[in-house]
């Protein structure tokens, strides 16, 4: 093939690639031929004269095709995930075009750069500890790509196995090593992967494998009770292998308690996590990595999830020099000048060459970004959980073991010989595909979203496939298609029965669009949620979102409704309650130098608020100026007011908005005096933090300010002493400052009704206005003076 029908018949290639996997959906997942198909069908012998390209590729469609297992189908759900993506393609085919070698510096400087700033940028995105990091010269560890998770395993114990051998050789120095590997002795789960027994045998050392609890997860416990008693056998522990995301039902060993006896007993922790490492770029999968800085090293599979095509495996190790001393090599024909100062990555792995595979991944990692990877994982287990669901609701399935990520392993009722019939002749059938597994003795079928073209509907029609030839074996062999399971109807109770019997029981009108009666239905079930935390959850998903919060009468009065019944309501119910929650959101932050815009100030707001003071008195005149405040309505609580002690006559009321400040100023026979140096008490907002708990909701703003106004109490002498003559002109006074933000809601707070924005009035207007707002002033000191009552949490 020439440079011009390369062009050519390349462009065709990347079209058929991108047919291929845009209209996979089309194509049977499993295929229908039996073992030497393909003997049959191409010549014994090559061809001596060369054929043309156009033959050839004529053969994959004929002949090749027909025999593949569709991997990235959406209706491939055995294994794990063998995903790969455009990008990844791409840097595959430039890879291949480049074909460079990357085993020592020297032999491609970029190859070797790029491969360590790759996976110093995967080691962030999962959130691995900087001891596996490589970005600073002393730094011993790092990454490298292996081939597959097989072969990390293998490279751990063998560098385990080496550095082992050395420090018993210094302990034993008249003993050979053939003789101190007998000595040997690793761990692992009894659900570990096959490739963890194969590194075993091919390092000639003693395995064991650890019993898992009921969850499938090895724990610490029983791990140190094995190490003891091989120690008491005369055996050295060595090597131990965690799982985190087992292949049988993507279980977790407790990495914390095995890292703890691990560092105990001088064991090389290595940790399995071919699948489930790809979902820890999702900070709320991480919890499973708790303990990962007592490992040695790490490995996974972007190959899997991450949509890498195959083949790639992320390694990281604490320590390098356990692998140089393991494989180095040094011959004179790979020497260089630079050795010793830049990673040769030979020194890492089994074998000496290696492909350029941190291209395909840079390429991932930097047209996915890490938004799109965690996106990515997300929706795979989304519709995990929807398949889940589907399994739970028939009566004739059930899931022995808790779904984990994007994995259900589920099964029939009954024998082990029904599900795997099932499992048989879902295969034989080609529609899905799917692989068994075993949980001590129980026969169960693998289900793995894999795919990133699956969607809603196509776990709808496998589920179809799946319920469709249950049924047809079922009715083979019970004659029915339940079974031998008794499905009992659930019986019809009344509504007044239903109150008797649940206490908790909340009803909810439900109006629908069509012409219909209204019905009254059992809100409890509208979702499927925890009821403690559903209110908690929303408001914080509603402020992600930033919507806007509304609020009327109506809302106020049935959130009143649900908080007093102590009932279990419907979702929408719930949702008002959420409403209502954003309505009565937190004051914001107070800080003296400036007004705080977090909570949806900005500059631009504070010039709508009016320029000079203004101060309100009981006895205010009509031609006080009118205070500017925001559209936005508040509706004030009822409540019982009295304070013993203080009048709306024995204090006023003093607004300063240019200062930020709301004074309190006692008139007549009740002065607040400062004990100290009696002078005026100015209280900033610091000083009434405690007392007026400013982070707490709106809801409680009434009971709190109560106890802060408890402080102008403490403050005020008895009746018979200070006595103040002039009741207008009072020096003494409680000023409490804050930023203006949080004055404007305080005294939106506690009025009466509604502000409103000035009204464009002319001046011999403004009579009226000026009444309603000493109305409003009034009506502050009634709620601020005078309130008593504690209202209810």
């Amino acid at each position: 093939m020439e440079h011009a029908e390369f062009r050519v018949k390349a462009k065709e290639m990347v079209d058929y690639i991108a047919d291929y996997l845009e209209n996979i959906r089309e194509r049977k997942v499993y295929p229908s031929v039996q073992p030497g198909y393909l003997h049959k069908r191409l010549p014994a012998t090559p061809p001596v004269q060369p054929e043309a390209w156009d033959d050839i590729f004529k053969d994959v469609d004929d002949h090749i095709m027909p025999g593949l297992v569709h991997w990235q189908s959406p209706h491939m759900h055995a294994y794990f995930p063998a995903l790969t993506s455009y990008p990844s393609i791409m840097g595959d085919m430039l890879s291949s075009a480049l074909n460079v070698l990357c085993f020592t510096w020297a032999s491609s400087p970029a190859g070797t750069e790029l491969e360590t700033i790759a996976m110093n940028w995967l080691g962030k995105i999962l959130g691995l500890p900087e001891c596996f990091l490589n970005e600073k010269n002393d730094s011993p560890g790092g990454g490298v790509i292996q081939t597959t998770a097989s072969e990390a395993t293998l490279v751990s114990l063998l560098a385990a196995r080496t550095r082992a051998l050395m420090e018993l050789s210094r302990l034993n120095p008249d003993l050979q090593s053939s003789e101190l590997l007998g000595h040997l002795i690793c761990y692992c789960s009894d659900q570990a992967h096959s490739s963890v027994e194969k590194a075993g045998l091919i390092g000639l050392v003693r395995m064991r494998y650890i019993e898992s609890d009921e969850h499938q997860s090895m724990r610490g416990a029983a791990l140190e009770d094995a190490i003891l008693a091989d120690k008491e056998k005369g055996l050295v522990p060595f090597w131990v292998c965690a799982t985190l995301g087992t292949t049988g039902s993507v279980a977790f060993d407790n990495l914390r308690e095995i890292g703890a006896v691990c560092d105990k007993h001088g064991a090389w922790l290595h940790v399995d996590a071919a699948y489930a490492g790809s979902a820890f770029v999702c900070p709320e999968y991480r919890h499973w990595m708790n303990g990962i800085e007592m490992a040695d090293s790490f490995a996974f599979n972007p190959s899997k999830w991450l949509m890498v095509n195959f083949d790639c495996t992320a390694m990281w190790v604490r320590d390098s020099t356990a692998l140089h001393r393991t494989f180095n090599v040094n011959p004179i024909y790979l020497r260089h000048e630079n050795s010793g100062k830049a990673i040769d990555y030979m020194h890492w792995q089994i074998p000496l060459s290696r492909r350029f595979r941190a291209l395909k991944l840079w390429f991932v990692l930097r047209n996915y970004g890490v938004t799109g990877l965690q996106k990515h994982i997300r929706e795979s287990v989304r519709l995990a959980q929807k398949f889940e669901a589907l399994v739970l609701a028939d009566q004739r399935f059930e899931i022995p073991q808790p779904r984990n990520l994007g994995m259900v392993a589920f099964r029939m009722k009954g024998d082990n010989a029904l599900t795997e019939r099932l499992l048989k002749r879902l295969n034989a059938r080609g529609y899905i595909h799917a692989v068994p597994a075993c949980f001590k003795g129980t026969y169960v079928i693998r289900f793995t979203v894999t795919s990133q073209r699956t969607t809603n509907q196509d776990i709808l029609d496998d589920w179809n496939e799946i319920k469709k030839v249950a049924s047809e074996i079922l009715m083979e062999v019970f004659g029915s298609d339940n079974g031998n399971i008794v499905v009992h109807k659930k019986p019809r109770i009344s509504l007044k029965e239903t109150r008797e019997l649940n206490a908790t029981f909340g009803t909810s009108l439900l109006l629908a669009n069509s012409p219909m009666s209204p019905k009254i239905v059992n809100g409890t079930h509208a979702a499927i949620c925890d009821y403690e935390q559903v209110l908690t959850s929303c408001a914080q998903t509603f402020a992600q979102l930033k919507m806007e919060p509304k609020d009327s009468p109506e809302m106020r009065r049935r959130i009143r409704a649900i908080k007093m019944c102590g009932k279990k309501l419907s979702l929408d119910s719930c949702m008002d309650m959420v409403q209502g929650m954003m309505v009565e959101q937190s004051l914001p932050l107070c800080h003296e130098e400036g007004e705080d815009v977090s909570n949806g100030s900005s500059p631009g707001d504070r010039s709508s608020l009016s320029p000079s003071p203004v101060t309100i008195k009981a006895d205010a005149s009509p031609e006080s100026n009118q205070l500017q405040l925001p559209t936005r309505q508040y509706r004030s609580k009822s409540v019982d007011v009295s304070l013993t002690g203080l009048k709306l006559d024995d204090a006023k009321i003093t607004i300063d908005v240019k200062n930020n400040e709301i004074i309190i100023t006692p008139t007549g026979s009740k002065a607040i005096t400062d004990p100290i140096n009696d002078t005026q008490k100015s209280v900033h907002f610091s000083d009434l933090e405690e007392k007026l708990n400013i982070g707490d909701k709106i809801t409680q703003a009434f009971e709190n300010f109560q106890d802060g106004l408890q402080m102008l109490s403490e403050f005020r002498p008895n009746d018979n002493e200070n006595k103040v003559e002039n009741k207008d002109e009072c020096d003494t006074k409680l000023t409490i400052r804050g930023p203006g933000s949080y004055i404007k809601k305080l005294i939106q707070q506690f009025s009466e009704d509604p502000f409103g924005t000035e009204d464009a009035k002319p001046e011999a207007d403004r009579g009226s206005s000026s009444q309603t707002i000493k109305e409003k002033a009034d009506a502050i000191c009634k709620k601020c003076l005078h309130y008593k009552g504690k209202m209810s949490k």
